[in-house]
């Protein structure tokens, strides 16, 4: 699992650098053919791994549900991030997988309650969650630098 959390780093960090570099109206501005910015696949993937995770291993998430709420499976962004929302998020992108890989390296995860992801992938146990927690990053990276590119080629236009 050594090799999972570090990867998982890694992306992190890629998308810190992402949410820092990229000035504020194009984080939250929603491309013609798209249903969501920036901003909300970065909320979106930290969400998403606490809710997998600690919420699905009942454990208490590290996150205020206040965020749960805002950028959970199903949400769209319908409304502007304070500058305080985007620091808590920022910050969340690093301290939650290493909260987790602490978690997960002093044996905290001992339930799970099986879920079925939208993927149609069965997660039994945290590992599961994990791993797949991963490949639901990639994906949200991949649509992240998607929409950068777009973002970017209107703007010259």
């Amino acid at each position: 699992m050594e090799k999972l959390f570090d990867i998982t780093i890694k992306n992190r960090k890629i998308l810190y650098k992402i949410l820092r570099r990229t000035p504020r109206e194009l984080l939250l501005q929603i491309p013609e053919g798209y249903r969501n910015n920036i901003w909300w696949n970065i909320a979106h993937v930290v969400v998403t791994q606490q809710l997998l995770v600690y919420k699905l291993g009942n454990l208490k998430m590290r996150i205020d549900d206040e965020l749960v709420e805002k950028y959970k499976k199903g949400t769209v962004p319908d409304t502007h991030p304070t500058d305080e929302e985007i620091g808590n998020i920022g910050a969340f992108l690093m301290s939650t997988i290493e909260w987790t890989q602490e978690d997960y390296e002093n044996g905290v995860f001992k339930e799970y309650n099986e879920y079925t992801t939208s993927t149609k992938v069965t997660l039994g146990n945290v590992e599961d969650a994990l791993v797949y927690n991963l490949f639901h990053e990639g994906l949200h990276l991949g649509l992240i630098l998607s929409l950068e590119k777009i973002l970017l080629k209107e703007q010259h236009l």
